[in-house]
C-alpha cells in the first residue's frame, strides 16, 4: 500500500510504502477510493490540536471498499462500500457515551490524527465506526460530506429552527450547509473573507440571499450564525448580527483566540455554542435525508501523490468546495 505520511508538526507529507494492514478483531481494511482534504487535516499538519500522534496518516473524509474484516466483524463484508468519518473510536462507557453523546468520549480516537487515516490507498478502521454507504453514490462527490457534510448538519442543527442563518466562511462545509438549508425552507446569508468574488459567487449560485463580506453590514439580523472560518474574531462579529435570542454556532475543531467583546452583545438571550466532532447517530440522520435534500458537492481531483498539492491549494482559499485526493 501507499500512504502519504506527516512525520512531523508542518512537515510535508512523504509517500511511503508498506504491506497492506492485517486487521485486528474489530476491524476492517479498506481499500480507499476517495479521502477529502479538510481544514482539521491543516490543524493536523500545523500542530494545533494537541491530540493528535505522529508520525500519521491524515485524512477522515474517506469513501472506500471493505475488502478483509478481523474476528468478530459480521456486518462489514468484503466488496462492501463504507465511510469512515473523524470519530473513530468511542469507549462506550463513559457518561457521555452511556447518553448517546460519545462526541464527548473521555477517551476517543480520531481518523487521521490518533489513528492512520485515508491520504492512503488503504487504511483500517473499527468497522463499528464506519458507516454503510448506497452502493450507486459516486466516491468524489461523497467524501466530503464525511466531514464537512455531517459536521456542518450537526452545526446546523444546533441552531434549532432559524429561519434565517448566516454562513461565515463559504467553503467546504458552508457550501453544503446553503444546499440543507435551501432544502428545509431556510434563508441564508453568506459572508466570505472580504474581496473574495469568487466565493461569493460560489454562494450566489446556491441559492444564498445575500452575500458579501465578513466586514460589511447586513441588510437584516439573523436568528442563527454558523461560523466555520477558524478566526476567533468572528464571534463577536456574529453576535452583532444575530437577533435577540439568537445562536452563534462555532463549527470548527480549532479557533484563533476570541476577543474580549462588551456584554452587551450577549445580552438578550443570545448563545454561543461550539460543536465538537460527530456521533454515528449525525451520518446516520444526515446520509437518510440526503436523497431528498439534493445536495451537490464541488470537488477538484487530485492523485494521492499530490498531496501536499491539494493541501497548498486548500490552504490558499483557491478551491471553491472539497479538494479529494484520489488513489
Amino acid at each position: 500500500m501507499l500512504a502519504m505520511v506527516l512525520r512531523s508538526v508542518g512537515g510535508p507529507l512523504l509517500p511511503e510504502h508498506r504491506p497492506d494492514p492485517e486487521p485486528a478483531p474489530g476491524e476492517v481494511r479498506i481499500r480507499v477510493e476517495a479521502c477529502a482534504i479538510c481544514r482539521t487535516d491543516l490543524h493536523v499538519i500545523d500542530g494545533e490540536l494537541p491530540q493528535a500522534v505522529y508520525p500519521v496518516v491524515p485524512g477522515h473524509e474517506v469513501v472506500g471498499l471493505v475488502e478483509a474484516a478481523g474476528p468478530g466483524v459480521t456486518d462489514r463484508r468484503p466488496g462492501m462500500r463504507v465511510g469512515v468519518a473523524w470519530l473513530g473510536h468511542a469507549c462506550g462507557r463513559c457518561r457521555y457515551c452511556e447518553a448517546g453523546r460519545e462526541n464527548l468520549c473521555d477517551t476517543p480516537g480520531f481518523t487521521g490524527c490518533t489513528r492512520d487515516g485515508g491520504f492512503a490507498s488503504h487504511l483500517l478502521a473499527e468497522a463499528a465506526f464506519t458507516v454503510p454507504l448506497d452502493p450507486s453514490l459516486d466516491p468524489v462527490a461523497t467524501a466530503p460530506l464525511l466531514c464537512a457534510g455531517l459536521i456542518g448538519w450537526r452545526t446546523l442543527r444546533m441552531a434549532g429552527d432559524a429561519g434565517t442563518v448566516g454562513l461565515y466562511g463559504f467553503g467546504a462545509a458552508a457550501h453544503i450547509v446553503a444546499q440543507v438549508c435551501r432544502w428545509q425552507g431556510r434563508r441564508v446569508f453568506a459572508m466570505t473573507r472580504p474581496g473574495d468574488r469568487a466565493a461569493q459567487d460560489f454562494a450566489r449560485a446556491l441559492g444564498a440571499a445575500w452575500v458579501g463580506g465578513s466586514d460589511e453590514a447586513i441588510p437584516e439580523p439573523l436568528d442563527a450564525a454558523l461560523i466555520f472560518a477558524p478566526d476567533g474574531r468572528l464571534v463577536p462579529a456574529a453576535l452583532r448580527a444575530v437577533r435577540k435570542g439568537g445562536r452563534v454556532v462555532c463549527g470548527g475543531i480549532h479557533m484563533s483566540d476570541i476577543p474580549a467583546f462588551p456584554y452587551a452583545l450577549l445580552w438578550g438571550e443570545r448563545a454561543v455554542l461550539s460543536v465538537a466532532n460527530l456521533t454515528r447517530a449525525d451520518a446516520r440522520s444526515f446520509f437518510a435525508v440526503l436523497p431528498q435534500a439534493g445536495i451537490v458537492t464541488r470537488t477538484r481531483t487530485y492523485p494521492l501523490a499530490q498531496a501536499n498539492a491539494a493541501i497548498a491549494a486548500h490552504r490558499s482559499g483557491a478551491l471553491q468546495g472539497a479538494a479529494v485526493l484520489v488513489p
